[in-house]
């Protein structure tokens, strides 16, 4: 039973010490697995050790995995009878870093004491590289201790904890971003002091999102109409989308890619009427928001919108507005309180708005429980609007916001991570841009950003507040969401009251824009035509190419595997 728990629940809750020590054991544990398996590898084929770093590369996503570090160095050193210097050479050559987040406190770290009981020889490995490390700081930054502090694989601020985003900073050849402005902004702040050390080890490898599963399997409608255009060459190379901007000013193509839209959302309405018992308008906006539960992702923002719209119809109940519909879907991470408090003010959000006479189903609010990726396969293809509203300078890249535009869906978006490609790809005219740049988040909050002044100063915003706190979404409970009040109203970390104008007013252009309905489908078709870039075909490529520096290997296939066999799995999923 105690070693089935080491794969039973992964990610378990490490707000307690035994799940910080059963995090570690799991990281522990599958590098380990995986590094052996790699010599097991190169044992049965006579391959020597020595030649590791020849035949494999590895990619650590993110720190989790970066302890591989320190045990690649124990593989050789204590169980092939390596010396350190050759053991680090082959260690420096084999991996590869690819950094995900820019909040410092996502960077993971372990305390001295816990790792030190658990993996002693580990401890001790990691003392020695970082010894040898801060030696080559020293000589390269003479009297900088301030560096030294920082680049140290021990944080001895307060209690010691190893830093792991160090670690394989300093274990790595290759250090990448995931999208332009992740990686420069990585380059600028968490990881500024290591650019300076090793500038040749930086580089930005954009994501990207498979069209196999993202559009074929999950949109074979749109599918067969894009083959039916331009052939099925796309399927494998997504540039080759382009060609559908032959069509834009197709009228008979526009109507028959609306009303492949308008099915879709059909059909997800009827799902929804089945599993929650709610009615919800197919002809209305589809405003969908799917993505991991975080404050910065701002899914409050979101939910601040929704009341404000509320406000405006129990302010004039004839109020003219365009009917929307908003979907949030996404989980949180099993400690975090906040995250948790976001997902019950969108449902007591709900239960208000659905119920009230005066609404007239114009807004429609639903949280859908167990979001995973088969269902978001549903969601993607029915979306008119993408809500990509992380603060500027928080998103690494997104995925999501990827699959959302390949399917014809507009963003709603800052410019943050991938998003900032995303427009310049699609068009700024074809994508609805909001907010403060990173820049000015950063000289905001450093001339002292204050959010008491926006509510003060805006009475829209301010009846948000209000109506949150007076316990109106909560039965009358003025303590449920006051955390999340007190927060927004003396931090608000992440500019929700900042941006709120600029997202309320952007949000007013989308409904303006929907209510043209064959404008919006032209860019709509501009959106699926010119996400070619965002094919993790194009990311895989770029790995190969200049981090791993693989070959492609031709294999033939039989023009029927290639293109119809694709299609007809497509038409078999649809039946399905």
């Amino acid at each position: 039973m105690e070693s089935e728990t080491i794969s039973k629940v992964l990610y378990p809750n490490d707000n307690m010490t035994q799940g910080k020590i059963l995090r570690l054991e799991q990281q522990f544990f599958f590098v380990s697995c995986s590094l052996q398996d790699m010599i097991r590898i190169l044992e049965r084929q006579n391959v020597p050790v020595e030649q590791f770093h020849e035949k494999f590369t590895i990619q650590l996503n993110d720190t989790h995995p970066s302890i591989s570090v320190a045990e690649l160095m124990r593989l050789l050193m204590d169980e092939h009878g390596m010396e350190w210097d050759k053991a680090w050479n082959i260690t420096t050559h084999t991996f590869a870093y690819t950094n995900h987040t820019l909040l410092p406190e996502a960077l993971e770290r372990w305390p001295i004491d816990l790792f030190g009981r658990l993996l002693p020889r580990h401890l001790e490995i990691i003392f020695e590289i970082n010894t040898r490390f801060l030696d080559d700081v020293r000589i390269k930054y003479p009297d900088d201790l301030a560096r030294l502090g920082r680049m140290s694989l021990i944080d001895e601020s307060s209690e010691r904890y190893i830093r792991m985003a160090n670690l394989a900073c300093v274990g790595s050849f290759s250090i990448n971003g995931v999208a332009a402005l992740h990686t420069e902004l990585m380059k600028q702040t968490v990881l500024h002091d290591f650019y300076e050390m090793y500038p040749e080890k930086f580089n930005n490898k954009t994501n990207g999102v498979t069209p196999r599963r993202f559009m074929v399997l999950s949109n074979p409608r749109l599918c067969h109409l894009i083959c039916d255009r331009v052939g099925d060459n796309w399927i494998k190379n997504l540039d080759e989308l382009h060609k559908l901007e032959a069509y834009v000013d197709d009228a008979g193509f526009r109507t028959e890619f609306r009303q492949i839209k308008q099915a879709i959302k059909q059909d997800l309405a009827t799902y929804i009427k089945g599993m929650y018992d709610i009615d919800i308008d197919p002809t209305s906006l589809f405003d969908i928001q799917s993505k991991r539960i975080h404050e910065y992702k701002r899914q409050h923002l979101n939910a601040l919108h929704i009341i404000t719209l509320y406000n405006r119809i129990k302010a004039n109940p004839n109020l003219d507005m365009t009917p929307r519909t908003f979907l949030f879907g996404g989980k949180a991470a099993p400690g975090y309180y906040m995250a948790k408090l976001v997902i019950k003010l969108i449902n007591s959000i709900a239960d208000v708005v659905n119920r009230d006479p005066d609404v007239r189903g114009q807004l429609k609010v639903l949280f859908m429980k167990d979001y995973n990726v088969k269902f978001a396969q549903r969601v993607y293809p029915a979306a008119d609007l993408s809500e990509q509203i992380s603060t500027a300078g928080k998103e690494a890249s997104g995925t999501g916001n990827m699959k959302f535009a390949m399917n014809g869906a507009l963003t709603i978006g800052t410019l943050d991570g991938a998003n900032v490609e995303i427009r310049d790809e699609v068009g700024a005219e074809n994508f609805f841009l909001f907010g403060l740049t990173d820049e000015e988040v950063v000289a905001k909050k450093a001339a002292g950003y204050n959010p008491a002044d926006y509510y003060n100063s805006d009475p829209e915003l301010k009846l948000v507040i209000d109506r949150i706190a007076s316990g109106f979404f909560s039965h009358g409970n003025t303590e449920l969401f006051k955390p999340l009040i007190d927060n927004l109203m003396h931090q608000d970390q992440y500019m929700l009251f900042a941006d709120y104008r600029s997202y309320v007013e952007c949000q007013e252009k989308v409904s303006a824009a929907y209510r043209d309905q064959d404008h919006w489908t032209r860019m709509s078709i501009l959106n699926t035509a010119r996400m070619g870039k965002f094919s993790s075909d194009r990311s895989i490529r770029d790995y190969c190419n200049d981090i791993w520096k693989v070959k492609p290997i031709p294999i033939q296939l039989e023009e029927y595997v290639q293109g119809a066999a694709v299609l007809n799995a497509a038409n078999h999923f649809t039946k399905v």
